[in-house]
Formats: structure tokens, sequence, C-alpha cells
């Protein structure tokens, strides 16, 4: 699971909220992140595997949405790894674990591990947070025509330069002046919290506003290409819809718990005691939605995979070629081999309205095709006359 109070545990002089989270159960606790991660890398890694009965075929290039989807997958697999490889050390040295609790400037390697693996699954996470959000902008951008072939470099710039930035500037702090010394008190663990909840935040708020103007410019487009609105469009769209909703609702249902634990812990740090009796419902609480964070922190790789391509099945094909993914678009004459045409030269067709009517048609299918990616529901006739080719 991700929580900041990973990195405040290596601290030796840590808060006692963070102290009860952090012993209470260790061996149940590690032991459900281990499960939950596993049962979640496993299952993820055998979603993106290519599967026997497809169509093979070799894509040019793969559009900027698939590659985001492929890193937000990505950042929840290592960050699933990274959840496992601690808790098996927590499980397995519980010797070696002991040491992080006193200031020991001799052996430093407790220390080590414990920052170490905090800051792992803490900027993976945070990175796959990004891409997210990176995701909700392309998709606006795509219905809007103002996405270009470059903007990929600039969501990789985004994302993993924002989340090492974040991750290494709120731990600096955190175990300012060193790790063997932290300052005590929320002045210097707040800024650490900030940095670790901004991206998870950001993607609560802003991309459901995102994904409602997609949706609502994507209806546009459709009834704009020729001037009626169909049934197969109208099934188009709300599937469309149906893949954001999906995306938040996992996004909601896997961090909702973090939010609220971090809230409860906060209120536990303003007392005076914790262990006071009045207390004891809000402990529990606490504990309760810590041991949720274990389980559902994890499943999110899997849950992800599930919103963006759906069930695809056990059947592994490990030749590792190209695979065919059918693609809804409502036109089979706007692909072909290549599923990215050349930019058009509009001043060429300035004065071509017929020309020009069918460019903007084809740039319309083709927005609405990388929003509906990995989506073979809909109407079989359609799917089967216009695939769109996805590279692996």
């Amino acid at each position: 699971m991700a929580s900041p109070r990973l990195e405040t545990y290596c601290c030796p002089n840590r808060d006692a909220a963070t102290q009860l989270v952090m012993s209470f159960q260790p061996e149940v606790f590690c032991g459900v992140c281990i499960g939950s991660a596993s049962v979640s890398v496993l299952l993820t890694v055998l979603q993106l595997l290519p599967k026997k009965g497809q169509i093979l075929r070799k894509m040019p290039k793969a559009s900027s949405s698939s590659t985001i989807l492929l890193l937000i997958s990505v950042c929840d697999i290592l960050g699933g790894l990274g959840v496992i490889f601690r808790s098996s050390v927590w499980l397995g040295f519980p010797g070696f674990i002991a040491n992080i609790s006193v200031a020991n400037v001799t052996d430093m390697w407790p220390s080590a591990f414990c920052v170490g693996s905090a800051m792992w699954i803490q900027l993976l996470y945070s990175a796959g947070f990004w891409w997210l959000f990176c995701y909700a902008v392309d998709s606006y951008l795509v219905v809007r025509r103002s996405a270009g072939l470059s903007t990929i470099v600039l969501y990789h710039m985004m994302a993993w330069g924002l989340a090492v930035l974040l991750c290494v500037e709120g731990v600096a702090l955190l175990y300012y002046p060193s790790l063997s010394s932290c300052e005590k008190g929320l002045e210097h663990a707040i800024p650490h919290y900030i940095t670790t909840y901004a991206p998870l935040l950001l993607v609560l708020v802003v991309n459901p506003i995102l994904f409602r103007r997609t949706v609502s410019a994507v209806a546009s487009l459709l009834k704009g290409r020729q001037g009626i609105y169909t049934e197969n469009e109208r099934r188009l769209g709300t599937e469309i819809q149906m893949r954001f909703f999906k995306i938040m609702l996992v996004f909601i249902v896997c961090w909702s718990s973090n939010i609220v634990n971090e809230s409860l812990l906060f209120y536990l740090e303003m007392q005076p005691d914790i262990n006071e009796m009045p207390l004891k419902n809000i402990r529990s609480a606490t504990l309760i939605t810590w041991i949720i964070m274990g389980i559902l922190n994890p499943m999110q790789g899997f849950l992800f995979t599930l919103a963006f391509y759906g069930w695809t099945g056990c059947r592994v094909d490990l030749k590792w070629q190209k695979r065919e993914i059918p693609w809804e678009s409502m036109s089979s004459s706007t692909v072909g081999e290549n599923a990215y045409p050349s930019p058009v030269n509009y001043q060429t067709n300035l004065h071509d309205p017929k020309k020009l009517s069918t460019t903007d048609s084809q740039q319309t299918d083709e927005a609405i095709s990388m929003l509906s990616e990995g989506n073979t529901s809909g109407d079989d006739r359609i799917t089967r006359s216009s695939p769109i080719y996805q590279g692996w």
C-alpha cells in the first residue's frame, strides 16, 4: 500500500499516530499486502499479455492514449512489486526491521531500506496518478484536435518530473536535518503529506471535469459528422462515458480509504494522548481503514486493466507478435493499413469543400477511435468493418 506514514516510520522519533498503525498486527498487515499485491501484479500482467485467437498485424505507431494506459499499468506493477518486497522483508527479517525503531548510527542499512522502499512505492504510485491526469488531458485534447505527436514527450516530462520532484522534496523536508534526528512536529510532516496527496487529489477533482467535457465534446463531434445522431453513435458515446466512469470508480474505491485514514491520523496527532478511552472508536476506525488500504491500494493495477480493456481472457500467446485490437469506429473508409495518416494541409484543401469535409470526418473518426480504445463491445458489424491496429 502507499501511505506517507511509511516514510514517517523511518524516523526514530516518529509520532504516536504513526506508531499506532505501523505496530498494529504487522505480520497480518504485511501478509495482506503481499497477497493483494501478488494477485494484482499477476492478473495485471495476464491482462496485458497478447492472447491466442487474436488476428495479428503490424502497427506503425501507437497512439498517445494507448501509451499512457500502458504506462499507468507499468507504474502499478512496479509499485506492487515494491509493496511485495517491503512486506516480505518486514515478515522475513523482524530483527533487521527492529533496528529502524532506534537511532543506530553504526548500522544504516535498516534505515536505508525503510526510506528506499517507501520512496519507491510512493514514487511509482504518484507517477501513476500523474499519468492518469495526463490521460484525462490527452482525451480532451484529442477531441479538441489539439494533441499532436509531441505531446507524449510533454506528458513524460510532467509525469516523471513532477513525481520525482514532489517525492524528493517531501522526503527532504520530513528528514530534516538528518534521518537519525528528524524534527518532531506537524510543521515538518505536513509538507511531506501534501506532496504525497497532491496528485491524488488532483485526479480526484480535475479528472471528472475533464472527462465530462470530453464526453460532451464527443457528442458534438458525433452529431456534427453527418448532421444526424444514430443509435450506433449514441451507443458509442455511452460506451466512452462508461469507460471514464469505470476509471474514476476504480480510483475512488482504491484510494478513498487513504484520505479517510489520513484524516483520522491527523485528528489523533492533535490529541494530547491518543490512548484515551474517548478515542477508542477513532483508533478502531483508523486501524480498520489501514487494513483496507493494504487490500485496495495494490489492487488498483488489475482493476484499472478491467476498466481500460475489460477481461481479456487467459489464453496467453507468448510469441510476442503484434496484436490487433478491434476498435470502435464509425466509418470503415477512414482506416487503412496506417491508422494515423500524415497531417492534413488545410491550405491546399481550402478551396475544395468535399476534400476538407472528408478530412474532418477522418480526424473525427480517429479521435473517437482513440477514446474507445480496447473497447470490444458495441455494434459488431462496425467493429469488423473498421479495425484499427494497435502496437503491443
